[in-house]
């Protein structure tokens, strides 16, 4: 019997998988985040993988990654660096090391190191471990793939399929390592595979064979973990990603507004999951409709919402470039239409399946003529939900199409997320007709103090009217090109979103800081962890991050001008820095922008804002 290790409690982990793009790197990953936010701990997750479709075997450009970030307390960032890298192959070890601390664990299969693979690699020498400068000490190497061979060898199950199960006894050595309960494992594995249960069951016994393996072996490490969770919240919890938040908060605007719920949607990368989770919910009303183009998604959305129901359309930038006309015919109609775009990396097809957020401005902008609409930015996955929700009451109480910003960071990555209830959420009332209107109703009759029209379904008896995308009468309802109608109906458009009353802009931190840091989106996570770091460090600093971006919060100038060194921070090359210089008059901050299609590190964050503030 193995002598018993210690046992070392921990407040956070990094954990990093990687490998080829067929080794199941982001299910290793997924199970191992499900699991630990099953039991309280605080996550955020990054999947890391590339466009192609299926780079060669062992190539430095298939290598797919998975970081989790796992916490005793709320964790913001999936973390610069990991504590543990699994390499599954060499050129995995080769491309990912860079992400790992210089004090890292690494897990290899030797049997992915011969010759061949290393050569694939591009390692000069069979001294991989040397030629990169790593410790042996640090390194788990163990046969993986032959293991797995032997665990399998009576289940009648062919090489290839064996050797899809090697992730799984990775994924039971990392669990081995944090003390990680394998019954929530086998839940995960039995659920996933439900229709073909001897896949489930092959699985589990591969995840049982690795933790027995580091149980038995110790697998050179000189102690396991154990992550306690803090100031747990009763609720009911689960890992979710920021589309399938993103679809949840469709759903359940929906069902407060008392309205059928409609994408028409068009599949791209990083947006599509939306559609297929959507998809599912038949039972909630929902209808989905997956069309032959961007146009086509959107254009039906539109009708949709012309139809009475919440409607909405999910894309990523270049489909946002589509879908720009029926945009503006939904922006002239003054319909209710939700429009998310998942940015990616551009311009063009540019970097698929990496993250910026490029496409402000094209939000803010990217229509012909006059045609406002409001801009909000999810700060998180979990925060996709209320974003999501946000826009479709926005939506609905103010008669206009509403674009919400995600992007593939938080689109792809997951948090641990309380259930809310029904009753948790405000109110969403549409702004229709009312019954003294019937008979004399007119499309653009608008409420006086908030500039809304009253929105009239077809089919109702005594309500007839006409939309399109030319011009009408601000009182008839008929076609107008009259200059002094169509002056005063863009001003109106324009004043009815400038009108929409959105929540305060918040400030974090230090109230008389000496530097604010000011961000939108899905930024949050690493901008608050610079500032927590710096503050500790004994500066004053503040964090302001935008959420609503168009309206802009009433107090913004207020704001940004109370500080004397302000900073903003995006990954673009300054939208929101121009967007601000344009609505708050003498406003002139520095800037911290990338465009890497990668998260922010906040440890460059923190040298930065530190040049700032000694400057």
């Amino acid at each position: 019997m193995a002598e018993k290790l210690e046992v070392k409690e921990l407040d956070q982990v990094v954990v990093r998988f990687s490998g080829d793009s067929g080794d199941g790197m982001q299910l290793a990953g997924n199970i191992f985040s499900t699991v630990s936010a099953t039991v309280g701990n605080g996550i955020s997750t990054f999947p890391d993988y590339p466009a192609d479709i299926r780079a060669p075997q062992g190539s430095l450009t298939g290598v797919s990654g998975f970081q989790v970030h796992i916490g005793a307390g709320k964790v913001y960032t999936p973390g610069d660096k990991c504590d543990v890298l699994v390499a599954m192959n060499a050129a995995a070890l080769k491309t990912q090391y860079k992400f790992a601390k210089p004090q890292a664990t690494i897990i290899i299969d030797t049997d992915s190191f011969g010759q061949k693979d290393l050569e694939k690699a591009q390692f000069k020498t069979e001294d991989y471990l040397g030629e990169m400068g790593i410790d042996s000490d640090r390194v788990v190497a163990c046969p993986i793939t032959q293991m797995v061979k032997d665990c399998l060898a009576d289940s009648g199950m062919d090489n290839k399929a064996m050797l899809k199960c090697r992730n799984m006894f990775a994924l039971g050595l990392v669990c081995w390592l944090f003390n990680r309960d394998l019954e929530l494992v086998n839940n995960f594995l039995r659920e996933k595979f439900a229709k073909k249960p001897a896949i489930a069951e092959s699985n589990i016994k591969v995840v049982q064979a690795g933790y027995d393996y580091g149980h038995n072996v110790h697998a050179s490490v000189p102690a396991t973990y154990r992550i306690e969770s803090k100031d747990k919240v009763k609720g009911r919890y689960m890992d979710i990603t920021g589309n399938k938040a993103t679809a949840y908060g469709l759903i359940a605007a929906a069902e407060k507004a008392g309205l059928r719920l409609f994408l028409g949607s068009y599949p791209i990368t990083p947006a599509t999951d939306i559609l297929h989770e959507l998809s599912k919910h038949k039972s909630c009303g929902v209808i989905t409709v997956q069309c032959e183009d961007e146009i086509s998604g959107c254009a039906s959305s539109v009708g949709a919402a012309f139809a009475g129901a919440l409607a909405a359309t999910s894309t990523s930038g270049p489909g946002i470039c589509l879908k720009s006309e029926a945009i503006n015919l939904a922006v002239i109609d003054e319909l209710p239409l939700v429009i998310i775009d998942v940015q990616r990396g551009g311009p063009s097809t540019g970097l698929p399946t990496k993250s910026e957020q490029t496409d402000l401005l094209q939000s803010l902008y990217g229509r012909n003529g006059e045609s406002p609409m409001p801009v909000i930015a999810a700060t998180s996955p979990t925060d996709c939900f209320d974003a999501a929700y946000a826009a479709s009451k926005i939506a609905l109480e103010h008669l206009t199409p509403v674009i919400l910003l995600t992007d593939a960071f938080i689109a792809n990555g997951s948090a641990a997320w309380k259930l809310p209830t029904m009753d948790e959420l405000p109110a969403i009332a549409p702004h229709y007709a009312t019954p003294e209107m019937k008979g004399n109703y007119t499309p653009y009759f608008r409420d006086e103090e908030s500039k809304v029209r009253y929105w009239a379904v077809p089919g109702q008896e005594g309500y007839t009217h006409i939309l399109g995308g030319l011009e009408k009468d601000g009182k008839t309802g008929a076609i107008s090109t009259d200059p002094d109608n169509h002056d005063m109906m863009c001003r109106l458009r324009a004043e009815k979103v400038a009108k929409i009353p959105v929540p305060d802009l918040e400030v974090e931190g230090d109230e008389d800081a000496d530097l604010l840091i000011v961000g939108f989106g899905s930024t949050y996570g690493h901008l608050y962890s610079a500032m927590d770091e710096l503050r500790k460090q004994g500066n004053k600093v503040a964090l302001a991050q935008f959420k609503y971006i168009n309206p802009l919060p009433k107090n913004t100038a207020e704001v940004l001008k109370k500080y004397k060194k302000v900073v903003v921070a995006e990954q673009n090359l300054g939208q929101l820095a121009t967007w601000l210089r344009a609505n708050v008059d003498g406003f002139a901050p520095y800037q911290y922008n990338e465009v890497k299609g990668q998260p922010f590190v906040t440890s460059s964050l923190i040298g930065s804002f530190e040049e700032i503030l000694n400057n």
